[in-house]
């Protein structure tokens, strides 16, 4: 059994800080595999230990964290918004990883405690390993028949050899059996979204972005949305006590619609097999750098979700509002083909009775090792019709059919399109969906 001690070294000056072995520990801890692709994850285990090391671990709270590293509003409420929590548990999870994995032979261990976001260190001991015993040789007595004693070794050959044909030709049939259920689980097009090289972060909308838009009447960007100042300066324009509470709310707190949860549920379904590599983000928690080397899916318009306006100069199908809050949202058609409409029309509000339209977007990612998929609806409604067409067997034949690919064709090729569907909604929810156009992009 190890022994183990709490390891409590002086803070250092800076300096010394690279000599320091608790950082030399999480240079190696974020250079493993388990860390490669969460960049926050990265930043906050090297935020902490630094202050630690430095002497200011009792400075770190969760307001504190959100305030220097998460950049959150001096006044926001952790009670509201969870972000930095969340990063917490999932450090936890990457740090016991580590030392199950890479860092097994560590003698120092790290550990971040529950409750708390300094974290600990403590040196393991191992035992000296004993010596071996030496067993004296087995003495055959030589009155003994020679053929006798071959025997049992020649049995045991042959059940030996047995063995490993059995084995070869389980492990054939069961590789086999795995790769057909991982097909079956990933039809297309997920089979470009989910699989064991990638992790694919799925982002949803930002409610409350959608909402100051409205409220401000501005159309905002993606620019402004990075630099957290947009809602902000939303709000300045409003007066009052009541407004000025609404706008705090509105800044503070994080929220996503219900069309974004049932999206979320059914893609997690058709990850099948990869569903461990699947995680959720709310888009204030994305990066620019975060879109590198991945798979991501995200949920909304640019209305809702700014992320998706990185994508729109690539595509046919546009979000176009006249003014915002004030007007009905439309889908332009940028190049109509014989039939097609030059703009399509959604619904006026949310929650209302009529048509929707959504467009369903897959491109590469941003260094081209990876794919996007968009799930844009002008409202609610269109954008939950958008996952529940995917979701469905018939539809993704039919998506297919009018792309003219075939399923070989799919299983084998990245295929990049954009579709337009419309949905009838009742009550706030899509009752059925209709494939109107495609596009193929090179």
């Amino acid at each position: 059994m190890a022994s183990a001690q709490t390891s409590v070294p002086p803070p250092l000056n800076a300096d010394n800080l690279l000599s320091d072995e608790r950082w030399q520990l999480v240079q190696r801890i974020i250079s493993s595999p388990p860390f490669q692709k969460g960049t926050r994850l990265r930043d906050l285990l090297q935020y902490v230990t630094e202050q630690t090391i430095r002497g200011h671990a009792h400075e770190l709270t969760e307001q504190h964290i959100g305030n220097a590293l998460f950049h959150k509003p001096s006044d926001y409420s952790p009670l509201e918004d969870s972000s930095v929590r969340v990063h917490a548990r999932q450090l936890r999870l990457k740090l016991h990883e580590y030392f199950n994995e890479d860092g097994r032979n560590e003698s120092l261990i790290l550990e971040i405690p529950k409750g708390a976001y300094a974290p600990a260190f403590r040196t393991v001991t191992k035992p000296p390993t004993p010596p071996p015993v030496e067993v004296a040789p087995k003495v055959v007595p030589a009155t003994v028949w020679p053929g006798r004693t071959m025997v049992p070794w020649a049995i045991c050959a042959v059940l030996a050899i047995l063995c490993v044909i059995l084995g070869y030709r389980t492990a054939t049939s069961g590789g086999l059996a795995s790769t057909a259920v991982a097909a079956a689980a990933e039809p297309w097009p997920f089979s470009q979204l989910f699989d064991a090289r990638h992790q694919t972060l799925i982002v949803v909308a930002d409610s409350n972005y959608g909402m100051s838009r409205i409220l401000a009447s501005q159309s905002g960007s993606l620019d402004q949305y990075l630099r957290r100042d947009f809602l902000h300066s939303a709000s300045a324009s409003k007066d009052g006590p009541a407004d000025s509470r609404l706008s705090e709310y509105i800044s503070n707190s994080t929220l996503t619609s219900f069309a974004d949860v049932a999206d979320v549920v059914s893609l997690y379904k058709m990850a099948g097999p990869w569903q461990s590599q699947v995680s959720v983000r709310y888009p204030r928690d994305l990066r620019m750098r975060d879109l590198d080397h991945n798979n991501y899916i995200f949920i909304g318009s640019p209305a809702s979700n700014p992320w998706v306006a990185l994508l729109q100069d690539k595509l046919n199908f546009r979000e176009s509002e006249s003014v915002v809050g004030k007007s009905v949202k439309v889908f332009v058609n940028k190049n109509p083909l014989l039939g097609e409409q030059p703009e399509y029309e959604g619904l006026r509000w949310t929650g209302t009775q009529g048509e929707d339209y959504a467009t369903i977007s897959l491109l590469p990612n941003a260094t081209h090792d990876g794919s996007v998929l968009a799930l844009q609806g002008l409202q609610q409604e269109g954008t939950e019709a958008a996952g529940r067409f995917l979701a469905d067997e018939e539809n993704r034949r039919q998506l297919m059919s009018a792309l003219g690919i075939s399923a070989a064709q799919g299983a084998s090729q990245n295929i990049w399109f954009e579709a337009l569907i419309r949905s009838r909604t009742v009550s706030g929810a899509p009752n059925s969906t209709t494939l109107v156009a495609v596009r193929r992009i090179q």
